[in-house]
């Protein structure tokens, strides 16, 4: 049980260290946030306490995603629209 929920904690930190990348804030700042947050949890026994964890990393990632998606419309519709017609 516990190598399995392992993985999925190991997955998840991949994966927010790799959308960590474009942060506003810069990579560096989102990386020593993400590392002090596993590192808090780290001690963490209870299998349904790490399941629970690994479902508000979950929420992050599509925060973060959604993020991400807002900044890529807003700067196409930047380049493609202009404020004069307003």
């Amino acid at each position: 049980m516990a190598n399995s929920l392992r993985g999925e904690v190991v997955r998840l930190y991949k994966n927010l260290l790799y959308l960590g990348r474009e942060y506003p804030k810069g990579a560096d700042y989102f990386r020593t946030r993400l590392k002090a947050a596993f590192l808090k949890h780290k001690d963490e026994k209870d299998p349904e306490k790490i399941k629970q964890l690994i479902a508000r990393g979950e929420f992050v990632i599509k925060e973060l995603e959604a993020l991400y998606f807002l900044r890529k419309y807003r700067a196409m519709k930047q380049r493609y629209y202009s404020d004069d017609n307003q």
